[in-house]
C-alpha cells in the first residue's frame, strides 16, 4: 500500500447556511499527481483552500503526514500554493520573488541563494534572475510562481487553475512542463482545474467532483472507459448514455436488442450505458459479434482526422459515432452503429442527470 501524505476525513464546510462540502473523504498518496476537477461552482477551489488553509471546515480531519492541520495557519503548514493570477510582487525582480518566502523564514543567505538558483534553473528561468514580472510573457510568469513555491520543499505543492490564463498552444506546453517536473521531483501535487483534457494528461488520480460532493476517484483510464455516474461519465469527454432494463442474467434490454454486460442485473431495473463515440462504428450492414443499432445519418462534421457522425435510431435517441482516417468518402443515410458488448459500461443510475 502506498504511503499516504494527505487525508481527508469526513469534510464538510458552510458558507452560512449553504453547505458547499459535502462528507468528503480522500487519500492521496505521496508522490502522486492528483486532480480535482469538476464544473465551476462544484468546490474544488474551496477543498484545495481548505487543504492550504486559506478555509477551515467546519467538520472533518485533515492530516498531512499523519498530522493533523486542519486547524493550523497557512504559514504552518508545509504546503505551496499557486494561485490562479500568480500572485508575483511587481516591484520585485525574478530573484526577489522567487526568495521572498525564505527571506520571511529566515533562511541563510547562502541556502537561499543555492535554493532559489535549483528553483530557477528547473524552471527554464536562468538568466532571467533581474527580470520584473511586467517586463515577462504570461507562461514565463507563470514559471516564477512556481519557482517561489518549488523552493519552499513543499511537502504538497497546491496549484489553482495556474495555467488558465495562457493561450491553448501555450497551455498545453506548460502542462507536459509541469508533469515533467512533478514526476522528476517525485513531488506530490494536487491540481484544480475544470478542462477534462488537462486532467487526463496529467494526473495520477483524479477527484471528480459535483455540488460539493465526489463523484468519482479514479486514475485517468477509470475515470473515463468506466465512469460511476452519468455526471462523470458525461463530463468527461463525449459520450452516449443509453437507457436500458435489467434482465435476469448479464445483459440489458434496449428495445428488443441485448447487450452483455459484466455483472448481473435485476430484471426490469433501470440503467444506463456509457459508449465513447469512438467505441461504436459505422456500417452498412449488421456485424456479427457486435451489437447492432439501426439508425439514419442526421448530420455529420469534418474533424480533420476523423468525422463525427450523428444518428438518429429507432427510439428517436442520437447516436454520436466519431470515425477516424476517414477518407474521401462521407457515409449517409441508413447504418447501423455497432460495438462490441465489452465498450459498453454499465452505470447503476437509471436516469440520466445532466443538470449543471
Amino acid at each position: 500500500m502506498s504511503e499516504l501524505v494527505l487525508q481527508m476525513k469526513g469534510i464538510n464546510k458552510y458558507f452560512g447556511s449553504n453547505q458547499v462540502i459535502f462528507d468528503v473523504n480522500m487519500d492521496i498518496p505521496k508522490g502522486a499527481f492528483v486532480t480535482f476537477l469538476g464544473p465551476s461552482g462544484c468546490g474544488k477551489t474551496t477543498l484545495l483552500r481548505m487543504v492550504a488553509g486559506f478555509y477551515e471546515p467546519d467538520e472533518g480531519e485533515i492530516l498531512l503526514n499523519g498530522n493533523r492541520i486542519e486547524k493550523l495557519p497557512p504559514y504552518a503548514r508545509n504546503t505551496a500554493m499557486v494561485f490562479q493570477e500568480y500572485a508575483l510582487f511587481p516591484h520585485m525582480s525574478v530573484y526577489e520573488n522567487v526568495a521572498y518566502g525564505l527571506n520571511v523564514k529566515g533562511v541563510a543567505k547562502d541556502e537561499i541563494k543555492r535554493r532559489v538558483t535549483e528553483a530557477l534553473e528547473l524552471m527554464q528561468l536562468k538568466g532571467m534572475e533581474g527580470r520584473y514580472p511586467n517586463q515577462m510573457s504570461g507562461g514565463q510568469q507563470q514559471r516564477v510562481a512556481v519557482a517561489r513555491a518549488l523552493v519552499m520543499n513543499p511537502e504538497v505543492l497546491l496549484l489553482d487553475e495556474p495555467l488558465s490564463n495562457l493561450d491553448a498552444k501555450l497551455r498545453e506546453t506548460v502542462r507536459v512542463e509541469l508533469r515533467q517536473i512533478q514526476q522528476k521531483m517525485g513531488l506530490s501535487t494536487i491540481y484544480v482545474t475544470h478542462d477534462q483534457a488537462e486532467a487526463l494528461s496529467m494526473s495520477d488520480l483524479i477527484v471528480v467532483m459535483r455540488k460539493g460532493v465526489i463523484h468519482q476517484i479514479g486514475n485517468p483510464m477509470e475515470i473515463y472507459f468506466q465512469p460511476k455516474t452519468t455526471f462523470v461519465a458525461d463530463f468527461i469527454g463525449t459520450t452516449n448514455l443509453i437507457q436500458v432494463n435489467g434482465t435476469a442474467a448479464k445483459t440489458v434490454a434496449y428495445g428488443d436488442t441485448l447487450v452483455k454486460v459484466y455483472k448481473e442485473t435485476d430484471k426490469g431495473q433501470g440503467y444506463c450505458l456509457s459508449i465513447r463515440p469512438e467505441s461504436a462504428g459505422l456500417t452498412t450492414t449488421p456485424v456479427e459479434s457486435k451489437v447492432n443499432i439501426k439508425g439514419t445519418i442526421t448530420n455529420k462534421m469534418f474533424l480533420g482526422e476523423k468525422v463525427r457522425y450523428f444518428v438518429n435510431d429507432s427510439q428517436a435517441k442520437e447516436w454520436i459515432v466519431d470515425v477516424f482516417d476517414p477518407g474521401k468518402r462521407l457515409l449517409s443515410g441508413e447504418v447501423y452503429v455497432s460495438f462490441a458488448d465489452e465498450k459498453a459500461w454499465l452505470i447503476d443510475e437509471a436516469v440520466i442527470d445532466k443538470e449543471e
